[in-house]
């Protein structure tokens, strides 16, 4: 199976280096990129494409790595050179399905991979178009394996999927880098050391979680002993933390609004109010 990749920025470039790992040989990996400095640096493990409707034309899984503003150019470009049979799939989750099926009426996909990919451990969420077979499915999720666990959706949902799982990593860094600066403020422990033991300690729960199927709460229940110290500290963030969950949500899924409508002008041609 032949797989192109248009757009070779972070993403791209981590999508082919998966797929080279899982064993996709680079005769059968293409990639093409508007710059070619980024093709270089990925040169040794695909075929590089003089044009991304080179790129369209081989390939029988098409990943899209394009930003929103360059989207639409793209699909202009390449519009009468996917093959009828190829899954065309965008890594934008801003630009809807509709949007797309105006350039590329066929088979369409869209995959939202984690940051965890890098180690193999990424969550990847995917949506298909209605035009879309079992086949595609079966072919893209084979495909993204590479990278984790693959988890579809409807194209509803792939907002609050992606907070929940690409956006998470961040999310996640953000907070405990708080509680490790609060930390560093009461001990003598260096900066190295505390952010050793809450990383250690993250990880080491969460396969505890997962070996033994807890949940949070049970979590919580069995270090939190009633009226311990534990219990003070779980205490204070349920009083506290949930006013930052709740406008944490708010304000990124308020930019993921707005940056939809963006691409729905870009696409347009629709001027901002």
């Amino acid at each position: 199976m032949k797989i192109g990749v248009i757009g070779c920025g972070s993403m791209g470039k981590m999508l082919l280096e998966r797929f080279s790992a899982a064993g996709t040989a680079a005769s059968e990996l293409f990639a093409a990129n508007r710059g070619a400095e980024k093709l270089r640096a990925v040169s040794g493990i695909c075929t590089v494409c003089g044009s991304n409707r080179e790129a369209a034309e081989k390939a029988d899984i098409l990943f899209l790595c394009v930003r929103p503003a360059d989207m639409k150019t793209v699909l202009e470009e390449i519009g009468h050179s996917v093959r009828e049979p190829a899954l065309t799939v965008s890594l934008n989750g801003s630009i809807s399905f509709r949007l797309l099926e105006q350039f590329l009426p066929g088979r369409l996909a869209k995959a939202i991979p984690s940051v965890t990919a890098e180690i193999g451990r990424s969550q990847t969420l995917v949506c298909f178009n209605g035009r879309a077979d079992d086949s595609d499915r079966e072919k893209l999720k084979a495909v993204l394996s590479c990278m984790g666990s693959v988890t579809e959706l409807p194209e509803r949902e792939m907002g609050m999927g992606s907070e929940l799982v690409s956006c998470m990593p961040g999310f996640v860094a953000a907070i405990f880098d708080v509680i490790c600066q609060s930390a560093k403020r009461h001990t003598a422990l260096s900066e190295e050391q505390i952010a050793e033991m809450v990383t250690e300690t993250l990880c080491a729960t969460g396969e505890l979680m997962r070996a033994k199927q807890m949940s949070f709460r049970e979590v919580i229940g069995r270090v939190a002993t009633k009226g311990g110290i534990t219990a003070e500290g779980t205490a204070v963030i349920a009083e506290q933390f949930p006013a930052a969950a709740e406008e944490m949500f708010r304000r990124t899924l308020e930019k993921r609004r707005i940056t939809a409508e963006n691409a729905e002008r870009l696409f347009t041609g629709a001027e901002a109010d």
